[in-house]
């Protein structure tokens, strides 16, 4: 059949290799950049970290970004589009990374609101001086998942929630250009000199330097450990969004000529660059709130939502102009937050219309509407924070992980790997060849080893003390839900089939 490029002459594309590098940085840079890499740099041998990490950047990151890209720009759709073109029997993957972007949805839009919400608190420290009491009392008002599920709606939850959705279905509608890529343009300039501006005043704050020294002093006996070197791999592949649909959606809005290493290149190490530069905000102001409170850093370091949510409010309380700190913070992580946001959910929208051959607006309402609906039914109630600690680890852990390593083994023995080489060897500065090869077969072996090792852990001791049934319906049962779901859209037929490569 006829080349997917020649006949995908209605698709939308970005203006240009910029705007489309703005909207993938946008993408990689989200919560895991702020919250979670300076912990696991700082828990997995500090400066020694880095060499693996940037090893893992070089061999998993940057070829597998590669591959997104040649399988969305070659076959020109989304994901479940563009892996039917690739071959008819992989388009089971393709909805399989939609599924994953429809549950990364419905939670990551509570953590974007909770963000905007702390924004505001920051103005006058609305979290008291028991910052932990405030947020899992009065703002989520948690109840006890031992003593079953209540969903009752909590409204300082729900408001926010629902002012994200029509935000980022409002961006989604206007389309690439007029949408994701102006959001992307104005959001990430505007991130970029908030963080700059926290970091430096994080650096002129008494104990600075003992934060730093924590985080960047290397453990070099710590590179023995399989286990740190996992943690690199799996710092870089869940923060530059690939295996799961939104860089090989992105990429099918290019333009035919665009130089696709180059542009993975420079987003690739963009990304890195600002997970560096929050390492060193958050330890900064790490070392800070331990001096003041006479603790090691080690006694007050945390990632995640303890990081956010009560570690830095804290830190907002002691700190000279508290509330300029909370604001810049509190509105790096939503800025960051939102357009990640966009991007996973721009998955699902551009899977829709391929498939139903619908409109924009028509597939961005059809999909922000539901996935609106039940994100505050399940995270704006009071179950909602033990909702999302599972669904987050599960979908990542046996999602994201299990759907990257079986289509790359697939692809990897479909002997098809050559078509991709030549299509970004065609159109790109960097030219890949056995070595990109190479990296591909050893990221899927990482791969097979992080989801195995995860699932014997998880099977042997549960997760985080949750109730056995809590776990098994809203983890194990969503994981393996997702794969047979997607199994079943891959069946239906598509309104006026697309035409391209088979």
């Amino acid at each position: 059949m006829s080349n997917p490029s020649s006949t995908s002459s209605q698709r939308e594309t970005f203006a240009g290799r910029g705007a489309f590098i703005m909207a993938a940085i946008g993408s990689a840079v989200g919560l895991g950049n702020i919250w979670r890499f300076p912990y696991t740099t700082y828990e997995n041998g500090g400066g020694a970290f880095i060499l693996p990490y940037i090893i893992a950047l070089l061999t998993a990151g940057l070829p597998l970004l590669f591959l997104d890209y040649a399988i969305g720009h070659k076959y020109r759709g989304g994901a479940p589009l563009s892996f039917r073109r690739f071959s008819p029997k992989f388009e089971t993957f393709g909805w399989w990374q939609v599924l994953i972007n429809v549950i990364i949805g419905i939670y990551y839009a509570v953590v974007l609101g909770w963000a905007a919400s702390y924004t505001y608190f920051s103005l006058n420290s609305a979290w008291g001086d028991k910052p932990v009491d405030f947020f899992v009392g009065e703002f989520l008002k948690m109840g006890d998942i031992t003593q079953g599920v209540s969903f009752e709606f909590v409204g300082a939850v729900t408001g926010p929630l629902v002012a994200v959705w029509l935000v980022a279905i409002a961006v989604l509608a206007l389309g690439i250009k007029k949408g994701i890529s102006a959001a992307s343009n104005i959001l990430m300039p505007l991130l970029v000199v908030m963080f700059l501006i926290l970091v430096g005043y994080s650096l002129t704050l008494p104990g600075a330097a003992k934060g730093l020294d924590a985080l960047f002093t290397p453990n070099w006996e710590k590179l023995t450990d399989p286990s740190v070197w996992i943690a690199a791999y799996g710092q870089i592949f869940f923060s530059l969004s690939i295996c799961f649909g939104i860089m090989i959606t992105y990429a099918s809005y290019l333009k035919p000529k665009t130089d696709l290493t180059g542009s993975g290149l420079v987003v690739g190490f963009a990304n890195s660059g600002f997970e560096l530069l929050a390492g060193i905000g958050v330890f900064a102001a790490l070392g800070f709130m331990a001096t003041a409170a006479g603790q090691e850093v080690n006694e007050v370091a945390k990632g995640g939502i303890g990081l956010a949510f009560f570690a830095f409010p804290t830190i907002i309380n002691q700190a000279p102009m508290g509330a300029l700190v909370g604001i810049l913070f509190f509105g790096s992580l939503t800025f960051a937050a939102l357009t990640s946001f966009i991007s996973v959910v721009e998955v699902i929208v551009s899977a829709v219309q391929d498939k139903l051959n619908a409109g924009r607006v028509k597939a961005t309402l059809l999909v922000g509407i539901p996935m609106m609906v039940v994100s505050v039914m399940l995270f704006g109630t009071t179950t909602g924070l033990p909702m999302l600690d599972v669904m987050d680890k599960f979908v990542n852990q046996f999602g994201i992980v299990a759907v990257a390593f079986v289509s790359l083994v697939v692809i990897v023995t479909s002997e098809k790997l050559s078509t991709l080489e030549r299509h970004i060897n065609e159109v790109s500065s960097f030219k890949v060849g056995f070595i990109w090869r190479l990296c591909i077969v050893v990221t899927a072996g990482v791969l097979a080893f992080m989801l195995f090792s995860e699932i014997a852990k998880v099977y042997r001791e549960g997760y985080e003390g949750y109730p056995s049934w809590f776990v098994n319906t809203f983890g194990w049962g969503m994981a393996i839900g997702l794969a047979i779901v997607a199994y079943l859209l891959s069946r239906l037929a598509w309104k006026n089939e697309p035409k391209g490569e088979l």
